[in-house]
């Protein structure tokens, strides 16, 4: 299964992308030639992940060979986003994965021949091993070896760029860390303390410390950093809660982008608010959430908000750490579920997002489907996915096609205001003019001498302060 993946070439400029963030991320893309080495070092194991050939391996337990394939791709996408060079993937069917080393013994010895023919550097499993099945698989393939949830939190870490989002990336890593610490050679066994008496293992001359192992120290110091990190995402989210009661106090409704990474979503904000947020062909592009103010076609403001793209068997610590930002989806009036048209199984992008949106308790929140990437799926595509989603609207943000019938379809499911009202509102009140065009619906305005006469529908906060113009 040699090149399985390969990243898609950058066209011309695109008025969709962010040109001058996505030229900077790529400034800083990794340098080749730094090799990663398993070592004996005497300190415990943070060594950061360094990616550059790797071999993919997975195990397929469920599903169709069709579906075997598509995750391993996807596997791909990810090494090749975190900066890697995929040399090999491997597949094996098994009922489930080996309890100590993922994949079974031959197998191993498979995958250790693939390592050394092909000169790579790392291998990257397809799901999240236990400690005891990286360290085994580790010893026997003689490479390090990462799974699929390190992987996602290292591309995370690249791609982080606000306070909020590094502190949540940071918290993610460390809740992924702190039951795989392991210490090499001595760091094992090195522990100080003991009365010093005999040979045993109580120490001796010198020796006599703490009682406390490195492997513990680090341990420690890692729950006390957790803590530290979990009271700086709450103060953030109090802040984040604060900006949200006001945009609803006001009566804008909110309409939230979500769905799977590099589906388009980033592209879509761009091309209906001009935000100009970095758009990049590859995973997890946008970590921070972006909202921008709009119009409907009736005049309506509203907000659209991009988030973090969603992937299937998305790490627990991932959802943990960001729900503070997955929460913007749960408090929108509506959902904007983009799905790439041109994937080759939309049907499992669609499940992967609804089960996460699940998690968030934003599955209750009216959604709205569309279909995205149609300049890139064929005919026979289009065809299929407008029979499964016959309410769905098909656009493609990079060409601009459907972008009009897209807006049409968030007007008519923005939430209406409730209350119906005739007011005569003196010619010196042009803030409550402005207030009802801006978080209400006009139906019918004439100007009279004694000031403009509106035919209005709003929320029931705003009418009550205009019950004193009723006419």
């Amino acid at each position: 299964m040699r090149d399985i993946y390969q990243a898609p070439v950058l066209d011309e400029i695109d008025p969709t992308t962010g040109d001058l963030e996505l030229e900077e991320r790529h400034s800083l893309r990794r340098v080749a030639g730094l090799s990663t080495e398993l070592t004996d070092i005497t300190e415990v194991e943070y060594r950061q992940l360094r990616l550059e050939r790797v071999v993919l391996v997975g195990v397929w337990t469920e599903g169709s060979v069709t579906d075997a394939d598509n995750s391993l791709t996807e596997l791909a996408a990810l090494a090749e986003t975190a900066g890697s060079q995929v040399l090999e993937g491997l597949i094996q069917r098994r009922g489930r994965p080996d309890a100590a080393t993922f994949i079974g013994r031959g197998k191993v010895d498979e995958l250790r021949d693939v390592v050394l023919a092909t000169g790579a550097d790392t291998v990257i499993c397809d799901g999240e091993l236990s400690p005891s099945q990286l360290r085994n698989l580790e010893q026997q393939v003689k490479v390090k070896v990462v799974d699929r949830t390190a992987l996602i939190l290292d591309i995370f870490a690249q791609h982080a760029k606000s306070k909020e989002g590094k502190a949540q990336v940071e918290l993610a890593q460390l809740q992924y860390l702190l039951p795989r610490l392991r210490g090499w050679g001595e760091t094992l066994s090195r522990q100080s303390g003991g009365s010093g008496r005999g040979g045993g293992a109580g120490g001796g001359v010198g020796l006599r410390g703490p009682g406390e192992t490195k492997l513990e120290t680090d341990r420690r110091r890692i729950n006390q950093r957790i803590s530290r990190l979990r009271r700086e995402i709450k103060a953030m989210r109090t802040v984040r809660q604060t900006k949200r009661s006001r945009r609803q106090a006001s009566g804008v409704p909110a309409v939230a982008i979500a769905g799977y990474t590099n589906a388009g979503k980033s592209s879509l904000l761009n091309r209906l608010t001009q935000a100009g947020v970095l758009v990049e062909n590859a995973l997890f592009a946008t970590l921070d959430p972006t909202t921008r103010r709009t119009e409907a076609e009736d005049g309506r403001v509203f907000t659209l908000s991009d988030t973090v793209g969603f992937v299937r068997h998305l790490p627990h610590q991932i959802v943990e750490a960001f729900r503070s930002t997955l929460e913007e989806v749960a408090e929108a009036d509506l959902v904007v579920h983009v799905v790439d048209g041109a994937h080759p199984d939309p049907e499992g992008q669609v499940s992967a997002v609804r089960e996460v949106l699940g998690d968030v308790g934003a599955d209750r929140i009216p959604e709205l489907l569309v279909i995205n990437k149609m300049d890139a799926a064929d005919e026979e595509t289009i065809l299929r996915l407008k029979r499964l989603w016959p309410e769905a609207v098909f656009v493609s943000a990079r060409s601009g096609a459907g972008i009009a019938e897209l807006q049409t379809a968030i007007a008519a499911r923005l939430p209406r205001p409730a209350v119906d009202l005739r007011v005569l509102l003196p010619y010196d009140r042009g803030d409550l003019v402005a207030r009802i065009h801006r978080t209400g619906q006009v139906l019918n305005t004439r100007y009279t001498d004694d000031g403009t006469e509106l035919q209005v529908r709003v929320g029931e906060h705003l009418a009550a302060e205009l019950e004193s113009y009723r006419h």
